[in-house]
C-alpha cells in the first residue's frame, strides 16, 4: 500500500484527495512539524532530502514527490481524471497543472519562509508574495469555466488543487469576494461525499 508522508492543512492534502478520488488506497504518515529539527524532520529526510510534503512510498518502495508528478501517476491508470485526450480542454489542463506548481507554489516557499533567502529584507519580501500571489489567482479565475468545475461538469484533479490552494492564503472571504469561480469550484469538490473525511482531516472543510 502506498504511505503519504504529509501534515494536515498542507500540499499533501492534494495527494490524499487526489488518491481518495482514484480510489488508490493509502495509508497515512503524519509528519507535522518536518519544517523544524526534530524526530519528524530526521525521519522525512532519509526517504526526501528536500524534506517536503507530499512524499509518497510506493509499494515497491520507490519514493515518487512532486504533487504534478503524483497526478501523473494517477492519470496513468486513471486518465478519466483528466479532460478526454485530443480536446482543446486536455491541453489546458496540463497547463494549468502545471502553471500552478511553477507559479503559485513558489510565493509560498518564500512568503512563509522569507528568512531563508533575504534575511534583512523578509517582511517586504512576504509582502510582496503575497500580492504577487493575488495577482495570479485573479489571472486563474479568468481561464475557469466553473460549472461547476474547472471545465465544466467533469470533476478532473486540477479541481483538487483549486479546492486545497482556496485554504491557503488568501483565505476563503478573499477567494469569495474576489475570484469566485475558484470559490465555486472549491465548493463543488466540498461537496464530494467520497472526499469528506479527508477534506475534514485536513480542515478543509
Amino acid at each position: 500500500m502506498i504511505t503519504v508522508y504529509g501534515a494536515p492543512g498542507w500540499g499533501s492534502a492534494i495527494s490524499e484527495l487526489m488518491l481518495t478520488l482514484a480510489d488508490i488506497p493509502y495509508q497515512f504518515e503524519n509528519v507535522e512539524g518536518f519544517d523544524s529539527p526534530g524526530h519528524n524532520q530526521e525521519k522525512l529526510l532519509k526517504l526526501n532530502p528536500l524534506c517536503q510534503v507530499p512524499t509518497l512510498q510506493l509499494d515497491d518502495g520507490s519514493i515518487m514527490t512532486e504533487s504534478a508528478a503524483i497526478a501523473l501517476m494517477i492519470l496513468d491508470e486513471h486518465p478519466h481524471l483528466a479532460p478526454p485526450t485530443g480536446t482543446p480542454e486536455r491541453n489546458q489542463f496540463w497547463r494549468l497543472l502545471v502553471w500552478l506548481v511553477a507559479n503559485v507554489y513558489p510565493t509560498f516557499t518564500y512568503a512563509d519562509y522569507p528568512e531563508r533567502f533575504v534575511p534583512g529584507a523578509a517582511q517586504e519580501l512576504r509582502d510582496h508574495c503575497i500580492a504577487y500571489r493575488k495577482s495570479l489567482y485573479i489571472w486563474l479565475e479568468q481561464q475557469l469555466h466553473a460549472t461547476p468545475y474547472a471545465f465544466g461538469e467533469q470533476l478532473t484533479l486540477l479541481d483538487i488543487y483549486i479546492c486545497v490552494i482556496r485554504t491557503w492564503g488568501p483565505r476563503h472571504d478573499w477567494f469569495k469576494e474576489n475570484t469566485p469561480k475558484i470559490s465555486a469550484i472549491a465548493d463543488a469538490v466540498c461537496a464530494q461525499p467520497r472526499l469528506q473525511s479527508v477534506l475534514r482531516r485536513n480542515d478543509i472543510i
